[in-house]
């Protein structure tokens, strides 16, 4: 079979632990042998980001501006412990946030649903897309310790000379202290992203924050999301879909009792909680597609879960491991179809359907990773490990792509 033609790279970005050992085999079992792979390689492991002072995370973000597509693996954002454990130079902040400030784009993360996986939520009837705002707030803060009695002020000097100060506390003691910010220019390209998301896929949208606390951070979010949406009201009626905007505490209450099937416009960390909350309840954390979407038009595709270290210390003491690489088989697939719809090359459009064809094929089939065994009806799965698994996915790609 001849290999698959490319035209443009995809911006490739290596990660850690377990899911760059899948990495490599996710390539070299389903990607290699199939197509005539272009990238544009970047090391985001933590050894290398370390090694670069974090550059190579920096150069990889501006790359998938230039390159228009870029696929992630998991990578470590590291805490004290990891500083130890990695010998690092500092405590580095996440790879994730630094290229979704570099790209100012929205994060859509979607459940990857199967007949013989239901829900945890007895209600949910179809999948709910998490739409993430991917700039700012605690991912760009920065706080203090203070280890004595003092006042704490919020300070804003403007360029014309304005001054505007306020006492965020006067603290009686030692404690602790954060600043956050975000930017009107990026929450507005949030609220277009998510509404012409929502256009794109007939779906209703959902926005909640808790302006009735944080009257003017979150008033902001919700007073511009108010002023977007009237440039898409007349489209939105036009497509028989709504927007809804509520409190934060109220969307958790509705959306358990909810049949599903709309997006859920957060705020960055809301989403990044809600996100794995969505996942796991439709069945596994590594059954979530997860896509960076930039205001002009850049994507860049990831796994949603983390580096499954528990399974990686496993590997390193020579145990085979029952890893889901789903998602990180998934984020290449969406690379690979957004390259091809860029590229105007159907015959790499196709394969990215084919072997997202071939992952459902093999867990209908019941075979599927330990994560997902107990959570199957109506059939009688059987465990592999993740080689095998890789390899049954494998056997069914190649029976598509001869077909």
């Amino acid at each position: 079979m001849e290999k698959i033609k490319m035209t443009t790279p995809i911006v490739e970005m290596d990660g850690d632990e377990m899911t760059r050992i899948l990495w490599k085999m996710i390539k070299d079992e389903l990607i290699l042998p199939f197509v005539d792979l272009k990238t544009e390689y970047y090391d985001l492991g933590l050894p290398n980001r370390d090694k670069t002072g974090d550059q190579v995370t920096v150069d990889a973000a501006l790359a998938t501006k230039k390159l228009g597509v870029g696929v992630k693996c998991a990578t470590i954002t590291p805490n004290a412990q990891r500083m130890t454990e990695y010998n690092l130079h500092q405590m580095w902040k996440s790879p994730n946030g630094t290229i979704r400030s570099t790209l100012d784009g929205t994060v859509f993360r979607t459940p990857i649903t199967i007949p013989s996986i239901h829900p945890a939520v007895k209600f949910w009837k179809k999948p709910i897309t998490i739409a993430r705002h991917a700039y700012g707030d605690v991912y760009k803060s920065v706080d203090i310790v203070t280890d004595e009695p003092g006042v704490a002020k919020l300070v804003f000097e403007g360029e014309s000379g304005k001054r505007e100060e306020v006492v965020v506390q006067q603290m009686k003691g030692p404690g602790v202290l954060q600043g956050m910010h975000n930017t009107d220019k990026s929450i507005r390209s949030f609220a277009h992203a998510c509404f012409q998301y929502a256009l794109s896929l007939k779906q209703d949208i959902w926005f909640a924050t808790k302006d009735t606390i944080a009257k003017k951070y979150d008033g902001r979010f919700k007073a511009i999301f108010e002023e977007v949406f009237e440039e898409y009201k007349a489209r939105f009626e036009e497509a028989g879909i709504t927007y809804f905007y509520t409190l934060i505490d109220d969307a958790v209450a509705r959306v358990m009792r909810s049949e599903g099937g709309f997006i859920w416009a957060c705020k960055n960390y809301d989403g990044d909680v809600m996100s794995d909350m969505v996942s796991t309840a439709f069945g596994s954390l590594a059954m979530m597609t997860s896509v960076l979407v930039s205001p002009d038009g850049k994507y860049e595709y990831e796994a949603a879960h983390g580096t499954v270290t528990r399974h990686y210390y496993k590997y390193l003491q020579g145990e085979e491991t029952s890893t889901n690489p789903i998602a990180t088989i998934f984020a290449w697939s969406g690379a690979f179809r957004k390259r091809g719809e860029m590229d105007n090359l159907p015959e790499l459009v196709k394969y990215a359907d084919q072997l997202e064809g071939a992952c459902f094929d093999t867990l209908n089939e019941g075979y599927a990773t330990k994560d997902l065994v107990n959570l199957m009806e109506g059939i009688t799965p059987k465990m592999l490990t993740s080689a095998q698994f890789l390899a049954a996915i494998r056997e069914r790609l190649e029976k598509r792509l001869a077909a």
